[in-house]
């Protein structure tokens, strides 16, 4: 009882151990918990608070080709264990596929090579969709993609 007065945020655990440990009692747990209950010394649990979150909006659809891109990896296992990642660019007006990119390591410098090669073939879009994955968030990417503030948009 002294013992939980002078410690009062010491749960079960903490004092079976103080017990077991610090003053050489040889009691086991079942023993110490039984008392434990029997004095109602147990802590209240706190209920995890619930996060309200506003349900997000719907992705626009875009009205004609070439005006919104997404961008995604994906990767897959071959038969001697290594990875290999694929980089995706669809237009998202059409589903069309325009690049797919395949090798075992794609780096940011990849990935703007493979933008810049699409856009060479179908033009510049208004708006990409990514998510934040590595590769995106490096700041060779962001050079590339967010130009600066006197430059028109992105190359």
């Amino acid at each position: 009882m002294r013992l939980s007065t002078t410690h009062k945020r010491w749960g079960f655990g903490l004092c079976f151990l103080y017990l077991r440990n610090i003053k050489g009692y040889g009691w086991n747990h079942k023993r110490v918990y039984r008392i434990y209950r029997e004095l109602e010394l147990n802590l209240r649990i706190k209920p995890r608070r619930c996060i309200k979150r506003d349900k997000p909006e719907a992705l626009s659809v875009p009205d004609a080709a070439n005006q919104v891109w997404s961008m995604d990896f994906m990767s897959d296992k071959l038969n001697d264990g290594r990875s290999i990642r694929t980089f995706n660019v669809i237009d998202d007006f059409n589903r069309e596929g325009l690049g797919i990119d395949v090798d075992l390591s794609l780096p940011s410098v990849r990935v703007i090579r493979s933008l810049e090669h699409i856009i060479e073939w179908r033009g510049k879009p208004l708006a990409i969709r990514c998510d934040n994955g590595p590769e995106y968030i490096s700041q060779t990417l962001k050079d590339c993609v967010i130009p600066p503030k006197n430059q028109g948009s992105f190359k």
